[in-house]
């Protein structure tokens, strides 16, 4: 695999075209439940990872061409034909890309459902993942007015393609977006 462009490089990628800070959150969520999973798996963590935060750059300027534009982008600057690939599977209604790969099918199990955890935490007094559990997020799954704009169905797919039973995957996303709460907004308060 070719080299991996740093971190770094990468993050100034996202930040040049992403403005909405509830969207780079998003990314940074699902970067974080990507690289939790490469751990868990023995995969590169570091290509998990990009692929998590890279995953919607194209979004807020090109949302009619997403996730095409971005990865055509990502190729001109040489990213790693995985990573495209992975970021081209998570809107396989769009690209035709299915997810078939591990690293795929982890990026397209931690995109919905990080957006869900997130409304979820959001609506608690605390305001915090930090004591969120999964039972709570499969609760409020169950209401579909709650966090309309998740694909239930694509959620619970996701799961099963990633070969993980859904309240396991949703305790380990919450786990994993622990880790940076702070920079998701979802710390417990001081």
């Amino acid at each position: 695999m070719p080299d991996l462009p740093s971190r770094d490089e990468a993050l100034a990628l996202m930040h040049e075209h992403v403005e909405s800070e509830s969207l780079r959150r998003h990314m940074y969520a699902v970067e974080a439940a990507c690289r939790a999973y490469a751990r868990t798996f023995g995969a590169d963590e570091d290509t998990f990872g990009l692929a998590g935060l890279l995953h919607d750059f194209d979004y807020e300027r090109w949302p009619d061409e997403h996730p095409l534009r971005g990865a055509g982008m990502l190729r001109e600057r040489g990213y790693p034909e995985p990573v495209v690939r992975a970021i081209l599977a998570h809107y396989s209604a769009r690209t035709g890309v299915v997810p078939e790969s591990r690293l795929e099918r982890t990026l397209h199990a931690c995109d919905e459902i990080t957006g869900l955890i997130t409304a979820a935490a959001l609506v608690r007094p605390s305001r915090s993942v930090m004591d969120l559990e999964a039972k709570s997020v499969l609760k409020k799954m169950k209401d579909k007015q709650f966090a309309a704009g998740v694909d239930r169905d694509d959620v619970r797919q996701a799961a099963e393609e990633l070969g993980v039973e859904l309240a396991e995957h949703v305790q380990f996303v919450i786990e994993a977006m622990r880790g940076v709460a702070p920079e998701l907004g979802l710390a417990a308060p001081a």
